[in-house]
């Protein structure tokens, strides 16, 4: 017998127990592409407790959709490992680029990171930091389903030691921070956006700058060259990759 209740208890009891487990951890990660997964995978294997939060219903960012709708991405020689470790398929198009599954990859990159013990909650947006002694110290996030309703509803807060945004195009929280909180490490001292795309350029930018842009806040993946100024790149995912690992190098050896 199926008491309809009971699965309403499940269901309600095992979400606010691992959601109270996560109000305070190591890192919080706004965003759930392929950068955002890759640094929590890392972070979590160096012993840290990591949450992510994705606005949307589905994790996994503009990884899904391949280059325009065909289900393949693009990966440079030195990334491949970084697919391959989570059992992702890379295909050698014997001239120096490598194809995967671009569906495969998004399932493997978010199983990896769940295995390792990162908590991913979808349909949560970031919408402000938590700014504590001139330094970010957590997020404030809202339902992701109140926010695209424009309900006047307040949020709640997480606090964490290290704050990552790796909200992509947008750059969600930098921007947020450079209106409330103050000037970002970069030459203008703001968000600087995203320029047109230059894949050759744009591969190796997307890792040289992701760095700590605020006391607290470091970015990774297409929102490190949008807060920069540097190109988008497009369908070749292999910097997203690696700029995560960077970002969990450098997150880890701050907290350390």
């Amino acid at each position: 017998m199926i008491d309809d209740v009971k699965v309403t208890q499940c269901i309600v009891d095992r979400y606010f127990e691992e959601f109270s487990d996560h109000t305070e951890v190591d890192v919080a990660i706004a965003g759930a592409g392929p950068a955002g997964l890759v640094a929590g995978r890392y972070l979590a294997d160096m012993g840290h407790q990591v949450v992510i939060f994705e606005r949307k219903l589905s994790p996994g960012g503009g990884m899904w959709g391949g280059g325009m709708g065909y289900p393949v991405v693009v990966v440079q020689e030195s990334s491949v490992e970084e697919l391959e470790k989570v059992g992702v398929e890379v295909k050698d198009t014997k001239d120096g680029y490598y194809t995967a599954d671009s569906i495969s990859s998004v399932a493997n990159l978010l199983s990896s990171a769940i295995d390792s013990g990162v908590r991913i909650f979808n349909m949560v947006t970031v919408e402000d930091v938590l700014y504590e002694e001139e330094r970010v110290n957590g997020v404030v996030i809202n339902s992701s389903p109140i926010e695209i309703a424009g309900l006047h509803v307040d949020p709640i807060t997480i606090r964490s030691e290290a704050t990552l945004d790796a909200t992509g195009h947008d750059a969600d929280v930098c921007t947020v921070v450079e209106k409330k909180a103050g000037e970002l490490n970069t030459e203008k001292g703001k968000v600087i956006g995203e320029k047109s795309m230059w894949a050759e350029v744009g591969e190796k930018t997307v890792v040289e700058n992701t760095k700590e842009v605020f006391p607290g806040l470091w970015t990774t993946g297409m929102c490190a060259n949008a807060v920069m100024g540097a190109p988008r790149m497009g369908p070749i995912f292999g910097g997203m990759l690696l700029s995560g690992k960077k970002a969990a190098e450098l997150i880890d050896s701050e907290l350390k």
